[in-house]
């Protein structure tokens, strides 16, 4: 049996010359035809084909065993060594948005009125400094004089002091959070200098704030400065600093450390006093599980 139909052309034209039909023209095209065919298949065959869209790329693995309906999922790619220095770390707690709240705070702080004796008398707010996520915050009873003119608590000499206490713990100011019970200076009676402690009245009025700012930080420790800031703290009175400091208290479920103000260590700057305090901030840190290194340990000891 043949396989071109040329071949079965050709058989059947010269059966039928043989039954003496002259079908010389018809047998010698279908010969050239044959010929033509037989060339033509030992040729490479070469198929012309319109022009076709680019092909897509292959799909991958994934592409094809997912349902054509099913929501595609990617995936984020770490950079490698090249470009991590790129990626932009993540905020602890989210920092920018508790600054955020600070500064919303911020306003209605340097805006309050709910004092008109305090309004009267002082130069400027003092809302309080420090890194938004700060596990310590150190809060104090009121400005003072320095406070007052430059709008940021601790910045005198007692403030020089407590710098040097936060130096001391292997911290820096901008690593911690330092602000005061009152926001305002309070004001001295006439023919009077000095600083005037706040009174009760006045810390329950503006104690709101700091509680505001204790909320948005989320402080692992606070540290109470003076007794004065302890009453305002726990709503005490008396708090009798010199039995209570060095021992943790609680404020709000957050452990709270009392502990002489830095001005008290001006007034008596023995290394006996200096110590009682250092004890109290080698606490916070034993609390925070900060390393303690034996040089720290060993500050205010008798040699």
């Amino acid at each position: 049996m043949t396989d071109q139909p040329t071949d079965i052309v050709f058989a059947a034209l010269k059966q039928m010359q043989a039954n003496g039909v002259h079908l010389r023209g018809s047998l010698d095209s279908c010969e050239r035809l044959r010929a033509t065919a037989s060339a033509a298949s030992a040729a490479p065959r070469t198929v012309s084909r319109a022009p076709q869209p680019a092909a897509a790329a292959p799909a991958s693995a994934e592409t094809r065993s997912r349902p054509e309906n099913a929501p595609k999922i990617t995936f984020s790619i770490a950079p490698e060594a090249k470009g991590r220095e790129s990626v932009a770390p993540v905020s602890k707690s989210g920092s920018s948005e508790k600054s955020a709240q600070l500064n919303a705070l911020r306003g209605p702080v340097l805006a309050c009125t709910k004092c008109p004796h305090l309004v009267q008398s002082r130069t400027q707010v003092v809302f309080g400094v420090g890194n938004p996520d700060a596990d310590v915050m150190f809060v104090g009873e009121a400005p003072g004089a320095d406070e007052d003119l430059v709008g940021e608590p601790f910045v005198g000499k007692a403030g020089q002091t407590l710098t040097k206490m936060i130096d001391a713990m292997n911290f820096r100011r901008a690593d911690v959070y330092i602000a005061n019970i009152l926001k305002c200076r309070p004001n001295t009676p006439p023919g009077e200098s000095g600083n005037r402690k706040p009174t009760h009245a006045e810390m329950d009025v503006c104690k709101p704030y700091l509680l505001r700012q204790i909320e948005i930080i989320q402080p692992k420790v606070i540290v109470a400065l003076g007794g004065i800031a302890v009453e305002g703290l726990l709503g005490i009175d008396k708090a009798g600093i010199a039995q209570m400091r060095g021992t943790w208290k609680e404020f709000r479920g957050i452990p709270m450390m009392p502990t002489f103000h830095p001005s008290y260590l001006l007034h008596n700057p023995s290394n006996t006093e200096k110590r009682k305090v250092w004890e109290d901030m080698l606490a916070v840190l034993e609390r925070l599980g900060h390393e303690i290194t034996a040089k720290q340990r060993g500050y205010f000891l008798a040699k």
